[in-house]
């Protein structure tokens, strides 16, 4: 008896069949985001979203550049976003809408905003899950990491004429500045405490002082060693001066402003550089 010649597994009267349940996952949430309205990403849309956990989609000037995931709370997860986009210059919040789903408990063990990353990516780039968005504070290991040209952080930084919120004049100890600083802007700044800090006071002027108003306050009453570095995202604040980051575009030290010129890289994030859908 002849043996018949092995196949590849497919032929006329058998072929293999490859079940992709997360597929049809990813497809179905596509499906029913895209069938959504939009609203535009503010404080009066997002109170009326439930307390709970789901998906959500960011749109820009009507394009699709983020999909995420809220693990407990979609208008507190959509709220974290709209304060950082308010601390960004180049970006107007009356461009970008939101559109949400409500993802039950025993559905978010399939992590479904990777479901639909894994979907949207399968048709082409999805612009701020691979650029930098969704990232938290990198740490003191990164801070002079040059970015490239297309991270979130060259496109739109930080803006430091936003006023620091609940920031009322009079006399506060270095301390308590810090802290309402760190509180009270919509980036982050992270810092190290400086000596006597709780017994240094400054006078603030005014209410509803700028970002950059209070930097320059609080570098009058640093030791000359001390410096602040605005960088693209974030704001720092160690004894390094003149220490010099790459991603810095200003500088506060004993009172005075030096500007910088940052550098960035010529080349692009890739999809393989980064992954940061809320992580």
């Amino acid at each position: 008896m002849t043996q018949a010649a092995r196949s590849d597994g497919r032929g006329t009267y058998h072929d293999d069949f490859r079940l992709s349940i997360t597929k049809a996952l990813g497809d179905q949430l596509a499906h029913a985001l895209t069938h959504l309205g939009r609203a535009p990403l503010a404080e009066q849309y997002l109170a009326s979203l439930d307390e709970r956990p789901g998906v959500y989609q960011l749109h820009l000037h009507g394009d699709f550049v983020y999909v995420g995931k809220a693990d407990e709370s979609l208008p507190g997860r959509l709220a974290n976003h709209l304060q950082k986009l308010s601390g960004r210059r180049n970006i107007d919040l009356r461009d970008v809408t939101f559109s949400c789903l409500y993802v039950d408990e025993d559905f978010s063990a399939l992590a479904p905003e990777r479901l639909l990353i894994s979907h949207y990516k399968a048709m082409g780039n999805i612009p701020w899950n691979n650029n930098g968005f969704g990232n938290k504070d990198p740490g003191r290991q990164r801070d002079s990491t040059v970015l490239k040209k297309n991270h979130f952080d060259v496109v739109y930084p930080i803006d430091l004429d936003r006023p620091v919120e609940d920031l009322e004049s009079g006399q506060i100890s270095l301390s308590t500045l810090l802290k309402a600083l760190k509180n009270g802007l919509p980036y982050n700044f992270r810092y190290a405490e400086p000596p006597r800090s709780k017994s240094t006071f400054l006078a603030v002027p005014q209410d509803g002082l700028s970002a950059d108003e209070a930097f320059q306050l609080i570098s009058e009453a640093l030791p000359e060693a001390w410096q602040i570095a605005v960088l693209m995202g974030y704001v720092i604040m160690y004894p390094d001066s003149p220490t010099e980051y790459k991603s810095a575009w200003r500088y506060y030290r004993s009172g005075r402003v030096a500007e910088s010129e940052p550098e960035a890289s010529p080349e692009e994030i890739t999809k393989g550089d980064l992954f940061d859908a809320d992580e």
